[in-house]
């Protein structure tokens, strides 16, 4: 109560300085606790000398930022958070770790069994000791991969009984390819031939996504825009480019086409990395305009106001923010990023995150499955064939093989985490409509098995840690999806 007093003070300060008195009739109606301090902010910000009739003028714009406030939670209604993941603070312990695998061979498994080749698998234990040759179906997780001297390839699984070999002929050339590209740490199912302690490998099985999931399309014409990777605070960050997306998506710029579909796009995803954060790599203090992590946030925010309020926005951190960089990461904390949290339309959600958008009595909605893609790095290091595509400009790709694998970071090392002993927050338990991700700063969009992928671009140009390690970015490229007809366009803001 005292805050909501020391704010309408505050604005008769305001009306004040620019020699204007309020009358108290017009006073009791900011007393609305739910959208006074829009009101206060509107205030600042508006040339309170040009408002003529101070009653009216000032009722109208009361009556406004209500309209938008019930425009914006409205909106927000259509926006259900299915997985954003909560820590319980606790201790870890080796036993962890232990139980955080088993929860990722139990989940995978489960979705591996549902394949018809599966469908008869055996535990290791009840084959390891049987010399008789023998079909047999097993599932576990690669703990070991290599290649012998006569090139064949050799993988160890391991299920919660036990251990086996299996081993892939490179005389099976498709099979030995799709096997090249298998990583440690991911769960497999093996079809074959058992004979003596090894198993001979006839297909390999990835849980993978249904062939059949359906192209869901909404009943009206609506859009959805993606962004990441903004990097506040950089002196890379271009303001010039991200103020034209400003423009444009409050209808200012644009032709006649572009404007419609800014005036109906209803939701925009921001994958992380909102700012360029501190002491991310070497010598970043070089390269940063502002260097108070609080400043950073409050800047973004500033920016992010200027987006129409009845437009959510649906944010995950990445690992330039003011997180934990161990995945899952947590929603974007309330003690740097304060600001973000004060607009009504800013929706915050973990990394990664499954949200659901635009469902209605008669359509269940879209599920956006938001990952920034700290992984990304490891896999186009380790993996020839994701290396040899095109590496960091083909982040589609990289995204097919983390479907494939139904994990946002199969390998132990190609992410930080921690070990959650419930469930693997990682594993992509649920199909969604759209994945979303960035980090990389190169828009990419495909559509795999009916699951349209999509990495955002970047507003930054490029840094001198790009420049060594030879990252091109495509910054100010906006990928808008019609979310009626699935077509996606990708809209430039810059060179």
């Amino acid at each position: 109560m005292q805050e909501l007093i020391k704010k309408k003070h505050e604005i008769i300060d305001i009306f004040l300085k620019n020699g204007i008195l309020i009358s108290s009739e017009l006073f009791k109606e900011i007393g609305d606790e739910e959208h006074i301090n829009r009101i206060f902010e509107v205030l600042k910000s508006k040339q309170t000398e040009n408002l003529a009739v101070i009653d009216t003028d000032l009722s109208n714009l009361i009556q406004e930022t209500k309209r938008q406030e019930t425009e914006a939670k409205v909106t927000q209604q259509n926006v259900k958070i299915l997985q954003s993941y909560k820590e319980e603070p606790k201790k870890r312990d080796p036993q962890d770790f232990v139980d955080y695998f088993n929860n990722r061979y139990k989940a995978l498994e489960k979705i591996l069994k549902q394949r018809q080749e599966l469908k008869n698998t055996v535990s290791i234990n009840k084959i390891v000791n049987k010399r008789e040759k023998e079909s047999a179906a097993i599932i576990g997780i690669v703990s070991g991969k290599q290649i012998t001297k006569n090139g064949n390839l050799i993988l160890l699984l391991e299920d919660p009984t036990g251990q086996r070999r299996v081993l892939v002929n490179k005389n099976k050339p498709t099979l030995f390819n799709e096997a090249k590209d298998i990583v440690l740490d991911e769960v497999i199912g093996v079809a074959g031939v058992n004979v003596d302690t090894i198993t001979f490998a006839n297909n390999i099985i990835w849980p993978d996504t249904p062939t059949n999931k359906e192209l869901k399309k909404a009943e009206h014409e609506t859009y959805a825009l993606f962004l990441s990777d903004l990097h506040v605070g950089s002196a890379k960050f271009l303001p010039e480019d991200f103020e034209k997306f400003l423009k444009w998506i409050n209808c200012e710029i644009g032709n006649e086409h572009q404007k419609h579909i800014a005036k109906n796009v209803e939701y925009i995803f921001i994958a992380g990395d909102l700012v360029d954060g501190c002491g991310i790599y070497p010598e970043q203090d070089r390269e940063l305009i502002t260097k108070d992590i609080h400043q950073q946030y409050k800047e973004c925010a500033e920016l992010l106001k200027q987006i129409p309020k009845h437009i959510p926005l649906i944010i995950c951190p990445g690992n330039h923010d003011a997180v934990r960089i161990s995945e899952p990461q947590p929603q974007l904390s309330k003690d740097f990023a304060k600001p973000m949290y004060e607009m009504n339309n800013a929706i915050m959600v973990s990394n990664p995150s499954l949200v659901n958008i635009n469902s209605s009595g008669s359509f269940s909605g879209f599920d956006v499955l938001m990952y920034h893609g700290y992984s990304f790095d490891y896999f186009v290091a380790e993996v020839d064939s994701l290396r040899s595509q095109g590496g960091y400009d083909r982040a589609d790709l990289i995204m097919k093989f983390l479907l494939k694998r139904r994990h946002l970071a199969a390998s132990h090392s190609s992410t930080l985490y921690v070990p959650d002993t419930k469930k693997d927050p990682l594993v992509i338990e649920k199909v969604p409509d759209f994945f979303l991700s960035g980090h990389i700063h190169k828009t990419a969009t495909a559509n795999y098995r009916n699951t349209t992928l999509i990495c955002g671009s970047c507003w930054q140009s490029k840094t001198l840690f790009q420049e060594k390690v030879g990252h091109n970015p495509e910054p100010s490229r906006v990928p808008i999806i019609n979310l009626q007809t699935r077509d996606i366009k990708i809209l430039k803001f810059g060179q």
